[in-house]
């Protein structure tokens, strides 16, 4: 018989709940299924004491990470605003990999793994909803939009039902594929994605439009997004796409409802609320980083967005972290 695995689970305040149960049900699934004890696991937090998820419900950790031992895998999840408890958890996962433990992260935890000081080249699956965040924290960190990434021995998946993909691979790798597929098939997963498998990113389409949109939608999405720092011009758009700026127009107000530059101040907007959110970097900075000279342009803009400015919108969300709240989606 092969040797257990076992798998920690790093929880820090705020933690989605979603990824951790995704992540144990399918072990338990199949530990049940095959007849052995193939994976057991444990809840890790920096210090003894309860920790409550982003739901606010409360788990009891087992260990603590001072003390735990023997594990092959350590997994971090978390708010992507958490920081260390303690000053020592950074220098005690740097240690965990170099002695061989795989470490990885699920969704927000991807923060507190790369704030750990991690020497990477290897791409880190972020999901979708903080890449914006990422790339202004980590420039130098590439950023994949897969679903999970699976590098050497650092893993990282982008949210609850990645978790539940990675939690299939490890029992393909450990077990048999059939078992694999049983555990998914006992959870009506309804089907097992292999690696290179990019996110679901939702995009705004117009009212009672249910089609995919047209490849010049898709490509020029592709284009606004290629680097928000220097915004690129409508016509410009339209000359790299071999068509005329009106016909550029009348496409995305067909497809989306909306004018091509206002689809992409949308995501614009959408990207510096993320950074907003998420850092504390200088709003000046934050404006540059989406292609604003102007600060009070990036303001007006930002307010008619969200109804607050971003300065205002920083204050209630940190108003919140400090009552305990946690009042951002941490998926």
């Amino acid at each position: 018989m092969e040797k257990t695995l076992h798998i920690g689970f790093l929880i820090f305040p705020g933690f989605p709940m979603a990824c951790l149960t995704s992540f144990i049900e399918p072990l338990r699934a199949a530990n049940e299924i095959s007849n052995e004890i193939a994976f057991k696991w444990s809840i890790v937090s920096e210090d003894k004491g309860k920790v409550n998820s982003s739901a606010n419900v409360g788990f009891d950790p087992d260990t603590t990470l001072r003390q735990t031992s023997g594990l092959d895998f350590l997994f971090l999840l978390s708010a992507p605003t958490n920081t260390f408890e303690l000053q020592t958890t950074p220098a005690h996962l740097r240690t965990l990999f170099r002695h061989g433990v795989t470490l990885g992260a699920i969704s927000g935890g991807v923060f507190p793994l790369m704030r750990a000081g991690l020497s990477t080249k290897t791409p880190i699956s972020v999901h979708w909803c903080y890449r914006s965040a990422f790339d202004a924290e980590f420039p130098k960190i590439t950023a994949s939009d897969q679903v999970v990434e699976i590098q050497n021995r650092l893993i990282t998946a982008s949210g609850a039902a990645a978790a539940f993909e990675l939690a299939l691979h490890l029992i393909e790798t450990r077990l048999t594929t059939g078992i694999a597929t049983e555990v998914a098939h006992w959870f009506q997963h309804p089907m097992m994605r292999k690696t290179n498998v990019p996110q679901s990113v939702p995009i705004h389409k117009a009212a009672g439009v249910n089609t995919p949109l047209p490849d010049t939608i898709v490509k020029a999405i592709e284009l606004f997004a290629q680097d928000m720092s220097q915004p690129i011009a409508i016509a410009e758009v339209a000359n790299e796409l071999h068509i005329s700026p009106r016909h550029l127009e009348r496409s995305f107000k067909r497809a989306t409802g909306l004018s091509p530059s206002h689809y992409y101040r949308k995501m614009r907007m959408d990207a510096a609320r993320q950074i907003v959110m998420y850092t504390n970097d200088r709003l000046p900075d934050v404006a540059a980083s989406i292609g604003y000279v102007s600060v009070q342009a990036f303001n007006k803009h930002y307010e008619t967005a969200f109804g607050v400015n971003p300065r205002e919108d920083r204050q209630r969300i940190n108003i919140y972290r400090a009552s305990g709240m946690i009042p951002v989606p941490s998926v």
